[in-house]
């Protein structure tokens, strides 16, 4: 795959895919297509992402960094309908599916945007930041993606991260220990990690 999905214009030609997933117990479904992370399933690490996720004891919205096609956000603002989701992507092919398989979902609770990190939101402030990172896009984006996420956090706010154990999991958690003032390893399968970090 010469271009990856952490790019604002995806060249690789469209073509659309459909797919269904059960996702806290709701049966969900999903418009994928080319240069979107994970087009045929929703992949391993999102999913256990998205079982293992706790609401936040204190209140305030919630943002997907990294939102790709929705799966993450759709699938949480589903399961906690109190709460707002920011849904965000820098693929502009991402965030136009997001939109779309949010109407399709009836999951009204979410505001999708194109953002680079998490800019477009540095001005707010969250009780929770969930974040399957695009690995591909090299180390300085993904702990660039800790750094805004402890930015815009409300004090006690939590960041979940799911990251393979061979992508780097031993490096995240020593990034996210310089700067949170509790992390943990919430889950350990298949390789994959789900840290919570509480600010």
């Amino acid at each position: 795959m010469s271009e990856h999905y952490y790019t604002k214009n995806p060249g690789v030609k469209s073509n659309p895919n459909k797919i269904v997933a059960d996702l806290r117990g709701q049966q969900l479904q999903f418009t994928t297509d080319s240069g979107v992370f994970s087009k045929k399933e929703v992949d391993f690490g999102s999913k256990l992402l998205i079982e293992s996720f706790e609401e936040p004891e204190i209140e305030g919205d919630i943002v997907d960094a990294g939102c790709g096609y929705g799966p993450i956000g759709i699938s949480l603002a589903s399961a906690f309908s109190n709460r707002r989701f920011y849904m965000l992507d820098v693929n502009e092919r991402a965030i136009e599916l997001a939109m779309n398989n949010a109407i399709k979902n009836r999951v009204h609770n979410v505001t999708v945007m194109e953002s680079d990190r998490l800019s477009a939101v540095k001005d707010k402030m969250f009780a929770s930041v969930i974040t399957n990172p695009p690995i591909r896009a090299g180390k300085d984006v993904v702990h660039g993606i800790f750094e805004d996420a402890h930015h815009v956090l409300k004090e006690r706010g939590t960041l979940w991260v799911v990251i393979q154990k061979k992508q780097g999991a031993p490096s995240a958690v020593a990034k996210l220990e310089e700067m949170f003032e509790q992390v943990e390893t919430v889950v350990k399968k298949k390789g994959y990690y789900i840290l919570k970090a509480v600010k």
